[in-house]
């Protein structure tokens, strides 16, 4: 009898089906283990950009983050309800709000940071040492940024 959750061969080769469904495995890994600290891996995103930047605005943090403002907006409602960041007017401009973290906005990144590093070991455990390590060098270099001429012109047209 066939497994209701086995898409077939042809699907599962598939890297976008690959790539999908190991991420959805690491969120499901970072909501166990980040749950007791309150945060969830999207807010460690905003928390850990703004902890190694100065104060800047949000919209500036948006767009580091290439999210839209109008979630950036909500992101950092919910952060400064839970008093992990801190909104106040920018001194040399007071037409636009900066960002900065607040004192329980560093203690709860730094559990929620290596929660989620706990998270990230359990999702590599079966790869190994080296095998994690060559997995985040290969993810590195594809979000690296711009695509090689070769990988730009296989785009535009099929191999033969």
């Amino acid at each position: 009898m066939a497994d209701d959750r086995d898409p077939g061969p042809a699907l599962s080769r598939r890297l976008g089906y690959l790539l999908k469904h190991a991420m959805l495995t690491l969120e499901e890994l970072h909501e166990e283990y980040m749950a007791p600290t309150g945060v969830t891996v999207r807010e460690l995103g905003v928390l850990l950009m703004l902890a190694d930047r100065e104060p800047e605005s949000q919209q500036q943090a948006a767009g580091r983050l290439g999210v839209d403002r109008t979630s950036m907006v909500g992101l950092l409602d919910v952060l400064e309800a839970k008093s992990l960041v801190v909104r106040r007017p920018d001194s040399a401009d007071r037409r636009r709000n900066v960002v900065e973290l607040t004192a329980t906005g560093r203690t709860v990144l730094d559990q929620a940071r290596r929660a989620s590093d706990e998270a990230e070991r359990a999702f590599l455990a079966d790869l190994g040492d080296d095998g994690a390590t060559r997995l985040r060098a290969l993810l590195e270099q594809l979000a690296a940024g711009e695509p090689s001429t070769e990988r730009r012109e296989g785009a535009s047209r099929p191999r033969a």
